[in-house]
């Protein structure tokens, strides 16, 4: 099996070029949920929760709602699974690599998608409540999620990398029970984030960036002991500062830039 290493990776533009299709579909296509849609039409404020399903039965079927909520996640998650593809794929034997890689993403998005039946139905019945509680209720859990141990302990299972067998069916089990854990791993670190951009309204799409955002700058830190602290983008912001330094310096030191 090949070794991981630098250099151009053909396959990541391939997910890069799924996620970007998804991004563009949901910027141009309209609503991005049903939820979004029903939050902003104003029909949802404080209704009775038995009227609140029967109200989001004309904005999407279940297939509507189900396709919805696939092309969020490949907008927002393919770049995060792009680690633990590069593990699979280098742990695979070329004849196998497709293959494996095609179960990871089956298992990883199952995870999520029984996940998203969860949420929406959490958010649909939040819609008995104000908007502005709502949202605010929704920012709550996200916080106090966001500095719990037990984020912690889901983001270091995220970066676990598990010994997969090589050969037959026991790679392909290996490669999928892969996918489910490490799905399961990001559903328990970001499901209070996905319920905040759910409850967002029409700010469901600036929400959406900012989650994606957050979510790939926190697979960015390395494991680290369970406590109750603030959990952000500090290694992004750090390395976008070393960058901007390294290339102000090579500014500074230009002869051709200084003329």
């Amino acid at each position: 099996m090949p070794r991981a290493g630098g250099g151009f990776e053909p396959w990541l533009v391939g997910v890069g070029s799924i996620s970007l299709a998804a991004w563009l579909l949901l910027a141009f296509g309209g609503s991005t949920s049903a939820l979004s849609a029903l939050c902003s039409s104003g029909a949802g404020s404080a209704i009775p929760l038995s009227a609140s399903f029967d109200l989001a039965v004309p904005f999407g079927s279940p297939a509507s709602l189900a396709s919805r909520w696939a092309m969020m996640l490949a907008a927002m998650m393919l770049p995060v699974v792009a680690a633990p593809l590069r593990y699979v794929r280098y742990r695979s034997f070329a004849r196998r690599r497709a293959r494996a890689m095609l179960l990871f993403v089956v298992g990883y998005f199952a995870v999520w998608m029984a996940a998203g039946v969860v949420l929406q139905a959490v958010a649909l019945a939040a819609l008995t409540v104000e908007p502005l509680p709502r949202v605010g209720l929704g920012l709550a859990i996200a916080v106090v999620w966001q500095v719990s141990p037990a984020k912690q302990w889901c983001l270091n299972r995220c970066h676990r990398r598990p010994q997969l067998a090589a050969f037959d069916v026991a790679a392909d089990r290996d490669a999928f029970n892969f996918g489910l854990t490490n799905g399961a791993s990001c559903v328990g670190a970001c499901w209070a984030l996905m319920l905040l951009m759910l409850l967002a309204g029409d700010g469901q799409f600036l929400a959406m960036i900012a989650m994606t955002l957050l979510v790939f700058a926190e697979r960015l830190e390395t494991p680290a002991p369970l406590a109750w602290r603030w959990r952000g983008p500090g290694k992004a912001w750090r390395m976008l500062i070393a960058q901007a330094q390294a290339v102000g310096a090579g500014f500074r030191t230009d002869p051709a830039a200084k003329s």
